[in-house]
């Protein structure tokens, strides 16, 4: 694993269900004494919460998600999936963040800063691509970070680089840094009316492989769901909940801090009601014929 962004990094699962994820977070989750940002809260086991009743939870849907953004295909995708919770027993009650439209440029200084500093070790000495061309020291490192990184890496650790120099580090880092709190913040004050948080994971369906490589703002911008839970240090979690264009699409649930098993709990349930997990787009189905 090849850290990125200390403070935002997270190892997540990938799994068809919620009761693998469980499974496999129990070993997963936990202290690490060699990784300083690992804490030494004890872990539940979270595969025995996965069946809890969801009758009585009350989950927030914030009004900034759900600001007539999303095309109309997402929005009915997204009021099915309510519809579904609501049959569990689950209540709903519109909330506010309303700094979380800071969200997506306070994620693109803090995160690239980070990464400049993380991916300064990988300059082919002890770590990182080895190039060939070995002229002298200066044109050996700029090779091994040349040839070794992709573009989109090179342009965040260009932009961290820049947002920690001095002169701007006040300006961009440390502002970052308060807003982030404030984004917290934010959250802290829902999950007092509110046991979860759910909304859309993308603002679109997946789009084509290098599609908006010539165009990262708008790559960026489908983090703008997402991200904020990263910046809080919250856990999330995303869950199919039907086809837009034949294409999968998510919704995400918020929890509190160290609340992962709620969020099991709630995409369990729903799966055993639903069986979007087990779908495939017709396109993946042709290829395996």
């Amino acid at each position: 694993m090849i850290a990125f962004a200390s403070s935002l990094d997270q190892a997540g699962l990938l799994s068809i269900t919620a009761e693998d994820a469980a499974i496999f977070l129990e070993l997963m989750a936990g202290f690490d004494p060699n990784d300083s940002t690992s804490s030494p809260e004890e872990v539940p086991k979270y595969s025995k919460f996965i069946n809890d009743n969801l009758s009585g939870k009350t989950v927030g849907l914030p009004k900034e998600f759900f600001d007539g953004s999303l095309e109309a295909k997402y929005q009915d995708l997204i009021s099915e999936c309510i519809k579904v919770y609501e049959n569990m027993g689950v209540s709903f009650k519109e909330i506010s963040l309303p700094n979380i439209k800071y969200s997506v440029p306070t994620y693109y200084v803090v995160a690239p800063a980070e990464c400049s500093s993380n991916l300064a070790r990988y300059d082919g000495i002890r770590f990182g691509h080895r190039s060939d061309r070995t002229d002298n020291l200066d044109e050996f490192y700029k090779s091994n970070r040349q040839e070794g990184f992709g573009q989109e890496v090179k342009r965040r650790i260009i932009t961290g680089t820049y947002v920690l120099s001095a002169g701007y580090y006040d300006a961009y880092y440390l502002k970052a840094q308060k807003v982030r709190q404030l984004i917290n913040q934010d959250f802290l004050e829902a999950f007092n009316d509110v046991d979860a948080i759910m909304g859309p994971t993308t603002q679109t369906s997946a789009f084509k492989l290098g599609e908006k490589i010539d165009d990262p703002v708008s790559m960026y911008m489908n983090d703008i769901y997402t991200i904020s839970s990263n910046l809080s240090g919250l856990p999330a979690i995303s869950h199919p909940i039907g086809f837009a264009d034949n294409l999968p699409f998510g919704m995400q649930i918020i929890s509190p801090h160290f609340q992962e098993h709620q969020l099991l709990n709630f995409t369990h349930k729903y799966q055993l009601e639903t069986d979007w997990h087990l779908q495939q787009p017709e396109m993946i189905n042709e290829v395996k014929k």
